[in-house]
């Protein structure tokens, strides 16, 4: 492959779209020359088949039927969803009933009489409580429905079944940079991280010296990407505010798709370079150094001092080469942003069988956004592996409950964005029905605070807000080398060091968005394709990603603002 700096110049300059991507799914149903023998990853694929019949432990996802316009999810359901937008007076003859609303597509309808007070049903799955009385044939959304709290059972691991492994000899491979340490990089950058905004400027101007020319007789570096952010000082010196910080700039710092690190700081930030280094036990060898600017010289000099420390770690870097990797090395973010009615149908259980089908690999999925599990958590503690990994899940809900978020409009509370709303989803409860489902139906191996290393192997949670640069910044620290993006109304998130996929819910917004995502999930939707075939291509565009093929948003050049960590604290 060609370095993703080049593949980006090469896509530009000829003003042409990426190179169609034909998924080895339809390549194993082509009958093959004679003695031509299927790749390892091909029959690994093929084998995949055998595993992916399992059902969701609480949420299935496999009952859905598509008739005409709508989709029914579970037998159970007092509503089905509009597949194409559903006129007034419309038949629907699947589901005995005459629609009474002009329902756009992705919304729900309602299939028998919900009086008020009862629950609405979604994959025989509470999401709500009608407000009013609704008749068969009415839309079902935020204006007849309440939002409230109700009583879940955890049953802590009482349906924690263990992931079948495949054996080492079985399992897919990419081609990724193995570092000194062990751990496996899918991308080779050098980063220069900030320890405080005060020298934000420095890093970024470090950063855009080494331009694709510049860098043009070190073809194995994917760049030189800053990673500043807007705190460091004003903030509590002590405690989780602090910690969370250091923790996340050390995993980036550590991180194994970076050659090498500069950490600069200021010198008087609340943020010390020093407090930094010994809380987080980072020490300056050949591949970390630290400037401080006012030691340094001041900004320019520090600029100029940055710029020749790159340099002299340029031949270095340039001599790290891909090697073939088991596929137990991938450690993916999972991340969804403007999510839409679609979300919980396509996108979301389709990357969910892709981290089935990665976990039986040895592989491990992130899956994050704490206030967008909240109301199916019950669903996640009873797959855990032990009473304790459930309960540090529920830890993390009662302090976001608790002691976060009290009195405050934000998701948790009840009400999603307006592009959530406008794509079909009536509050947090629907919103995480789907957004839950990206982590598959496998068991709950650990729980992880934010941006804390993940050392795991297969389904892992760890606690984020729900904003996608933040959630994913926390994933990255904590080891996740590939980020997975499902969207239905069309984010134009990117990230760095970790490339990003994105995987569009539906055809109409694929087409219309088709320069910033990887991936039509909505096939399902229009019946070309089911959800476990949707799942292996997603897996083997996991593998070809981490072998060094351009995702879109690094074809676009995404990913340089994005390092976002979380505030949690005070700012004075």
């Amino acid at each position: 492959h060609y370095p993703l700096r080049r593949q980006r110049q090469m896509c530009i300059r000829d003003r042409l779209s990426p190179v169609p991507r034909v998924s080895l799914v339809t390549t194993l149903n082509l009958k093959l020359p004679s003695g031509r023998r299927l790749s390892k990853n091909q029959v690994l694929l093929q084998n995949n088949e055998k595993y992916t019949n399992r059902k969701s432990l609480m949420i299935e996802a496999s009952e859905k039927k598509l008739a005409g316009a709508i989709i029914r999810l579970h037998p159970n359901d007092n509503i089905v969803v509009a597949r194409v937008d559903v006129a007034i007076g419309e038949q629907v003859p699947s589901e005995n009933f005459t629609s009474r609303s002009q329902v756009p597509a992705g919304y729900k309808i309602a299939t028998k009489r919900i009086l008020k007070g009862e629950p609405i049903l979604k994959y025989n799955v509470t999401v709500g409580f009608a407000n009013t009385d609704i008749e068969p044939g009415m839309m079902v959304h935020s204006h007849n429905t309440e939002f409230r709290e109700f009583d879940r059972d955890y049953a802590y691991a009482s349906e924690y079944k263990p992931t079948t492994l495949l054996p080492e000899s079985e399992r897919a491979t990419f081609q990724g940079y193995v570092r000194a340490n062990g751990k496996v990089g899918t991308r080779n950058f050098i980063g220069i991280l900030s320890t405080v905004n005060c020298s934000a400027t420095v890093v970024n101007k470090i950063a855009d010296w080494f331009t694709p020319e510049s860098l043009k007789d070190y073809p194995n570096i994917d760049g030189v990407v800053a990673f500043s952010h807007g705190i460091g000082c004003g903030m509590e010196m002590s405690g989780e505010p602090m910690q969370l910080l250091r923790r996340t700039m050390a995993g980036y710092a550590q991180h194994p798709n970076l050659a090498a690190a500069l950490i600069i700081g200021l010198g008087c930030e609340r943020n010390q370079l020093k407090g930094l280094m010994e809380q987080e036990a980072l020490q300056e060898n050949s591949t970390l150094h630290t400037f401080i600017m006012q030691e340094t010289g001041g900004t320019r000099k520090t600029i100029e001092a940055g710029i020749e420390a790159v340099k002299a770690l340029l031949p270095e870097a340039n001599k790290a080469k891909r090697q073939t990797v088991s596929a137990s090395h991938l450690c993916v973010g999972l991340q969804c942003g403007g999510s839409d009615g679609f979300s919980s149908i396509t996108a979301n259980p389709a990357l969910g069988a892709a981290v089935d089908i990665l976990s039986r690999h040895g592989g491990t999925g992130i899956l994050s956004e704490t206030p967008e599990i909240y109301g199916v958590e019950h669903t996640l503690t009873r797959r855990a592996a032990t009473k304790e990994i459930g309960e540090k899940l529920i830890k993390r809900i009662r302090w976001w409950k608790d002691e976060y978020s009290v009195g405050r409009d934000v998701q948790i509370n009840g009400q999603v964005s307006p592009g959530n709303q406008i794509g079909g989803l009536a509050n947090i409860f629907e919103k995480s029905l789907g957004s839950s489902m990206k982590g598959g139906t496998g068991p709950l191996m650990e729980v992880y605070r934010y941006a804390e290393p993940v050392t795991a192997k297969g389904f892992v949670f760890m606690d984020t807000p729900g904003f996608d640069p933040v959630s994913a910044t926390g994933q990255i620290a904590g080891g996740a080398n590939l980020i997975a993006f499902t969207t239905g109304r069309g984010s134009m998130f990117g990230s760095k060091p970790a490339p990003c996929i994105k995987l569009a819910t539906n055809t109409p917004m694929y087409q219309r968005l088709t320069e910033d995502m990887d991936i039509n999930c909505g096939e399902i939707l229009d019946g070309t394709v089911s959800v476990q075939e949707m799942g292996q291509r997603i897996f083997e565009l996991f593998l070809r990603t981490a072998s060094g093929e351009a995702s879109k948003s690094e074809l676009l050049g995404l990913g340089d603002y994005e390092f976002v960590p979380w505030q949690v604290g005070v700012m004075s």
